[in-house]
């Protein structure tokens, strides 16, 4: 059986076979298909070999197999099985597109999945990846076989973590936007605690990592699972789209993974409804802009009756959405900038996110808000924080809210720090024990809150020793423009009044 280190060795070694024709970011767009080949091709052979056994002829397990596709996983044609795609010598870009397309052809699920790379393209008449760099990818591949015996559907799932977490060490924003640091992941699904047979949700599921953790916390805790979760996600980007619907295949689950917008156009509906789930988890993209107040009045789904947030970010759009996805003992776990707690409150005037931050409290909607480490993700220093929220409280937590504090709940790694696993465990141990810790966890009752307009930040609640505190960069850029988008409203109203009264162009 493989071990991780081996299968991280062996999946960089692929990458750096491939280093100076592509750039770092489009690796995974020629690595990973094939490393789903490689592992469908093997498990292919496996489950021949069982079917041979059984008939003791190799020749009518493949016609049976080609004959029903449900006998096995995935029917993999001879002239597309690995052993055929490492024999070729010419034209290897080409034969290996097709050979590609075969297989999803013959697999309908896999359409728009392993079927998204060309790997004979050309730029400016030139090859992208020529046949002599793919020659080498696929003799790196080969070097280990990952079928059912060989390597636990988990642990290769680990490996293409860790391979999509190397390209995001050095590609910042962009990495960013698809990869959530594993531990946060882990740090999620315990405190979530899925329980067997659940709906899980996961509206900007990236490469599907949250919704795969939620599963695996699952398996972690029961011994035999007879129902296992089912799992939904939603993703704009066609190719993350497509590692969502690998990743899945790999860890072996089941996923239903649709691609869109999830705040213009979500896909899983009820009727003319959002469908509901059990559980949500997400990590939508921090302060995001492109949603105007005309996008949110015109809304159809009832997803943002609590308000709308500001232009400059759309976090609190995000919230709602989640929130409206629960069914009626729903709960969620969404990561966002720590600004997205804290807001407005303290300031004179209405702020939009301070409003709609005042509903969920005064409804009592908010479980709990944990701070994160900095330097955790990597496309911010930021630490972030993850608000859980639950539609329908125990009766001990009624009109409370607990303040994690877990700043210092980590250890320095490079290029970003990471949290062990020691303290991944005293943090889902504590969140659900549900009591104080000094210089870690306090439980404030709804006039706290209120008392403290509403800022729900733990650093305010919780001291740890660290003196140290900054507003980070983001959200002062998100306030700036908050503040501005005000003034120009209050230039437009105040010009209003002045035309009526005889002056003209007072303002600009």
């Amino acid at each position: 059986m493989l071990d991780i280190k081996t299968l991280e060795t062996w999946l960089w070694d692929g990458a750096c076979s491939i280093r100076g024709a592509v750039d770092a970011p489009k690796f995974k767009d020629y690595i990973l298909p094939l490393i789903f080949i490689k592992r469908i091709s093997d498990v292919f052979e496996d489950e021949l070999k069982r079917l041979s056994d059984k008939f003791s002829d190799e020749k009518v397990a493949y016609d049976l197999a080609r004959k029903d596709h449900k006998l096995v996983r995935f029917f993999i044609p001879r002239s597309s099985t690995w052993p055929e795609i490492r024999k070729k010598t010419k034209n290897i870009g080409e034969e290996l597109t097709d050979a590609i397309r075969t297989i999803a052809k013959e697999n309908p699920k896999l359409q728009g999945v392993i079927d998204i790379a060309d790997f004979n393209a050309k730029v400016s008449g030139q090859r992208i990846v020529d046949d002599g760099k793919l020659s080498q990818l696929i003799e790196v591949i080969s070097r280990h076989r990952v079928g059912l015996k060989d390597a636990e559907p988990d642990i290769l799932g680990r490996a293409y973590e860790y391979l999509l977490r190397k390209f995001a060490e050095g590609q910042g924003q962009s990495a960013g936007e698809f990869y959530t640091p594993k531990e946060v992941g882990w740090v999620m699904a315990y405190c979530l605690d899925p329980k067997q047979g659940q709906e899980v949700y996961d509206p900007a599921c990236g490469s599907g990592g949250l919704l795969v953790k939620c599963q695996l916390a699952l398996k972690d805790k029961e011994k035999k699972i007879s129902k296992p979760l089912h799992l939904y996600g939603q993703e704009q980007n066609h190719v993350t789209y497509a590692m969502a619907k690998m990743n899945m295949f790999i860890h072996d689950m089941e996923g239903d993974i649709a691609i869109g917008d999830t705040l213009i156009s979500p896909k899983f509906l009820d009727g003319s409804s959002l469908k509901k789930f059990d559980l949500v988890v997400a990590n939508p993209m921090w302060n995001q802009d492109g949603y105007n107040t005309q996008f949110y009045e015109g809304d159809t789904f009832n997803r943002f009756d609590c308000g709308y947030p500001p232009a400059s970010s759309a976090d609190w759009g995000w919230v709602q959405l989640m929130f409206t996805s629960l069914s009626n003992n729903g709960r969620a776990a969404v990561v966002l900038d720590t600004g997205a707690v804290s807001r407005g409150s303290g300031n004179q005037g209405s702020n939009r996110e301070k409003d709609i931050r005042k509903k969920f409290v005064d409804n009592d909607w908010i479980e709990a808000v944990l701070l994160l480490p900095e330097n955790l993700f990597y496309n911010t220093t930021a630490p972030g924080i993850v608000l859980f929220l639950n539609k329908n409280k125990p009766k001990e937590k009624k009109d409370k809210i607990m303040l994690i504090n877990a700043s210092l709940e980590f250890e320095k790694g490079r290029p970003k720090n990471f949290i062990p696993d020691d303290k991944i465990k005293k943090i889902a141990k504590a969140f659900h024990a549900w009591r104080d810790v000094e210089k870690f966890i306090k439980i404030i009752g709804k006039d706290e809150a209120v008392k403290n307009d509403y800022n729900l930040s733990p650093s305010r609640y919780v001291g740890n020793g660290k003196e140290e505190e900054y507003q980070d960069v983001d959200e002062i850029l998100v306030e700036l423009a908050e503040l501005e988008q005000e003034r120009i409203k209050t230039d437009k109203e105040l010009n209003g009044i002045l035309k009526k009264i005889g002056y003209k162009g007072f303002l600009k």
